[in-house]
């Protein structure tokens, strides 16, 4: 129970950390591609099998799969509400998107291979429906990162933000049953985070960038979900998690390595 507790409080700060430099680093963009990979849910649905166990969590990733259409719900309502509202404003319109589609999802039951085309198809549309931004941003590695950009002082209150959310929510999912916990599993830490600040420091454009990067990352994401439903009902928990880690990160490189030649042309 220690190791499990240390993972939810030290390995996603971690994590938020590691993203957030990037963010100041490479620009929005680069933050939202990692932090759509499963760096919170990941951990949560590995603390969920050292819990509940390996059958529960592989169901559990199920639904997590099919999160990722409320997390696309949650992208775009932010994006476009945030045109007209603060981040006080957009940030309860996007969670309330993200609520309402988890309590869509709920009532739909696919086979998994249908699931994940279902996913892929929505992620392949999503690009387009995202606002216009006014003005095109440059990234800090080409321009010089802004003074908000290399701001420090909010870095613990990320990080803390997130180890919170993470305790709650995986304390939530214990007792709601697996699909339900996956749905959980999902909840948008990195988004109400890094979308939030990012808001209040950059601008709406980058926070809208931040969200357009998360619409690459989530091919892995889905990738990882699939590789973990199938693997943990047949192999070992640290074998699981390894070889669905291995599985999205060739997925992350290789959908970003498509997008750099798309934009490149």
């Amino acid at each position: 129970m220690n190791s499990v507790l240390a993972l939810k409080l030290f390995l996603v700060p971690s994590l938020i950390y590691a993203v957030t430099l990037a963010g100041r680093r490479w620009g929005p963009a680069v933050a939202g591609w990692l932090s759509a990979f499963p760096i919170v849910a990941g951990p949560i649905l590995l603390a969920i099998s050292l819990e509940q166990g390996a059958g529960f969590a592989a169901s559990a990733a199920e639904g997590t799969l099919m999160a990722v259409l409320a997390m696309i719900s949650f992208s775009l309502a932010y994006a476009w509400a945030s045109a007209r509202m603060g981040v006080a404003g957009a940030m309860p319109v996007a969670l309330g998107a993200w609520a309402l589609a988890v309590a869509g999802l709920q009532s739909v039951r696919l086979p998994l291979p249908f699931a994940a085309l279902a996913v892929v198809a929505a992620l392949l549309l999503a690009p387009r429906l995202f606002p216009a931004l006014r003005h095109a941003s440059a990234s800090p590695a080409a321009s010089g990162s802004s003074p908000a950009l290399r701001r420090g002082g909010d870095l613990p209150w990320r990080m803390l933000a997130g180890a919170v959310l993470v305790m709650s929510v995986s304390a939530a999912a214990a007792g709601l049953g697996p699909r339900l916990s996956g749905f959980f599993a999902m909840f948008p830490v990195m988004g109400t985070v890094l979308v939030g600040f990012t808001h209040v420091q950059a601008g709406r454009d980058s926070a809208v960038q931040l969200l357009r990067g998360t619409i690459l990352g989530y091919f892995a994401f889905a990738a990882f979900c699939v590789a973990i439903s199938l693997l943990l009902r047949a192999q070992p928990v640290a074998v699981s998690f390894f070889c669905a880690f291995v599985f999205a990160l060739t997925i992350q490189l290789l959908a970003k390595a498509a997008s750099s030649r798309r934009q490149a042309t």
